[in-house]
């Protein structure tokens, strides 16, 4: 009697440069999950809370070098060994490879703590985007997840939500709010993702 072999769950490769809250929270959503796993955690950044995070929950983490990432195929070449089924860039601060993009095609993600194309580009990303927000005057801000490019926060948008700004937001409690939209929606819209389904 032939038996199936259990499918092994998707691999999810995390790349990310500093605190790594959302890295926790994705490699959490799916630690018991029979879809995917988190396998590995990249960092550009040493000093990187986020490879503390991944060694105190046992996930492999790599950190690299700007020579290693963009003149040598180092990074590559690791990254073509575990075969990881999505790339997930979350807080990841460097501008990513073409040779990288083009041996994982739309398998790099993105998540930017805004509505894009409003408030992208290279420079903008944590405080600086909510402060930009509230200086503008902006009623409303969000998230934005997006698959990547050789631009920056130029890819083609997966999904976008928005809540209100209110007058009397601060870079800080924004960011508490964004936060809080990118916990809950993040590691779903992977899933979904890599379950092929519909981006609602």
């Amino acid at each position: 009697m032939n038996t199936l072999k259990p499918i092994s769950p998707k691999k999810i490769v995390i790349f990310a440069s500093g605190s790594g809250t959302n890295a926790e929270n994705i490699i959490h959503y799916f630690e018991n999950s029979e879809l995917a796993r988190v396998v590995a955690v990249f960092s550009n950044k040493p000093s990187a809370k986020v490879l503390v995070r991944a060694h105190n929950l046992k996930i492999k983490s790599l950190c690299f070098d700007r020579e290693s990432f963009y003149k040598t195929n180092e990074v590559l070449n690791i990254l073509k060994d575990i075969n990881p089924d999505l790339i997930v860039l979350a807080g990841f601060l460097w501008l990513f490879p073409s040779k990288t993009l083009q041996a994982f095609p739309a398998k790099v993600i993105n998540l930017h703590p805004a509505l894009l194309p409003n408030f992208g580009g290279a420079g903008m990303y944590g405080d600086r985007v909510h402060s930009a927000v509230i200086d503008q005057k902006h009623q409303k801000t969000g998230i934005t997840i997006h698959y990547v490019n050789e631009k920056y926060d130029e890819g083609q948008t997966i999904f976008q939500t928005s809540i209100p700004v209110a007058p009397n937001d601060t870079p800080t409690s924004l960011a508490e709010k964004i936060h809080e939209l990118e916990y809950r929606h993040f590691p779903e819209i992977i899933k979904n993702l890599l379950e092929n389904k519909a981006v609602d």
